[in-house]
């Protein structure tokens, strides 16, 4: 086994999967902005904290014993297939500034895309700096 390109192929797996997650995000927490004056309507977002200790604990597990392993917890279950699933859940907080004041709701909404874009465009660098090979990683 060549463990510098399994090493390679466990980090693009990641990188994906993080990728993934932030344009599912993305779509919910614009859903949130555009559906705010829907009667009923409940704010909903992905469990960031709960994906982001999946991603942690695979990466010790990698470290620790050269294998990738991803662990279901209750929002995010992962398949044999490469695929993951995640359940959108209500945010409690967003929802409170919701019914309170339309503008800090906003400004709540437009920081976690803001976030999440971030975290979006620093896992497509790394997996385009991973993709072409040490010599472009200085």
């Amino acid at each position: 086994m060549d463990v510098a390109s399994t090493t390679t192929e466990n980090i693009v797996e990641v990188l994906d999967r993080i990728l993934e997650f932030t344009e599912r995000r993305k779509e919910i927490l614009s859903r949130n902005i555009f559906d705010r004056r829907t009667v009923g309507f409940v704010p909903r977002d992905l469990p960031s904290a709960e994906f982001a200790h999946c991603i942690t604990r695979a990466l010790t597990e990698h470290l620790c014993r050269k294998r990738l392993l991803f662990c279901d917890t209750p929002h995010v279950r992962f398949e044999s297939n490469g695929k993951f699933q995640t359940e959108p859940v209500p945010d409690e907080e967003a929802m409170e500034l919701l019914n309170e004041n339309q503008n800090r709701y906003l400004q709540c909404q437009i920081r976690k895309l803001s976030e999440n874009l971030l975290n979006n465009r620093i896992a497509a660098e790394l997996l385009r700096q991973v993709k072409s090979g040490p010599a472009s990683v200085r």
